[in-house]
């Protein structure tokens, strides 16, 4: 598992590369507003998993809401790797083709981290009660229903990367099975590493508010 010390480190390496583009053109390519204040100072206008994320130049630091607050390491290092794989691919757009985690370059490498941070958490959270995927992803992420399995949602993590969460009932022969599907686009943007921490972070605040809902009955 990877220490703080690794993300700083990977955020610092992002950051100093980052550093040297265009500006202008990086925020384009990602998908993001850019801003510039009345003092000239620049900023990103970037949504991740439905938030807007201030992303201020050129050192690349984020901040959300107001009152600001900072952002985890994780996430940072997400962020990043997003613009960096926004940059690389100029503007990777989606291509409506859907892939397995498995698919994704080196992502049978990082196959069981994916499936403890995102499949069997999803699948325990929703796997009896599938129609509460929708109702809940509407919620958090304003997520919109998509023609997968029995119940399936799309939720755009960023403006490049669209993931879909699907599950199928279970009968009397079979339990409930569960996946999360890919833009086929997703392997120029951000690596199989990255993927499943993002994945984990689309379905953790889900199970948190399929929890809150639950206590409020």
């Amino acid at each position: 598992m990877a220490r703080v010390d690794d993300y700083q480190q990977a955020c610092d390496l992002a950051r100093k590369d980052l550093a040297a583009l265009k500006p202008d053109l990086l925020a384009r390519y990602a998908g993001a507003s850019i801003q510039r204040d009345d003092e000239g100072t620049t900023f990103f206008i970037l949504k991740f998993l439905a938030r807007e994320i201030k992303v201020n130049w050129p050192d690349l630091s984020f901040t959300l809401g107001e009152p600001e607050k900072g952002l985890s390491l994780q996430e940072q290092v997400l962020l990043l790797h997003y613009l960096k794989g926004s940059w690389e691919t100029r503007g990777a757009t989606p291509t409506g083709e859907w892939v397995a985690f498995q698919d994704i370059p080196d992502g049978r490498f990082y196959l069981d981290a994916f499936q403890k941070r995102a499949k069997l958490p999803l699948l325990k959270a929703f796997g009896e009660q599938p129609d509460r995927l929708q109702n809940l992803a509407a919620q958090a992420y304003g997520a919109a229903p998509i023609d997968f399995g029995d119940v399936a949602v799309r939720v755009d993590a960023f403006p490049l990367v669209p993931l879909v969460l699907t599950l199928w009932k279970g009968d009397d022969e079979f339990p409930p099975e569960g996946s999360l599907l890919f833009d086929r686009n997703i392997s120029g943007l951000l690596s199989a590493e990255d993927v499943a921490w993002l994945a984990g972070m689309v379905v953790y605040p889900l199970i948190a508010l399929a929890q809150e809902k639950g206590d409020q009955h």
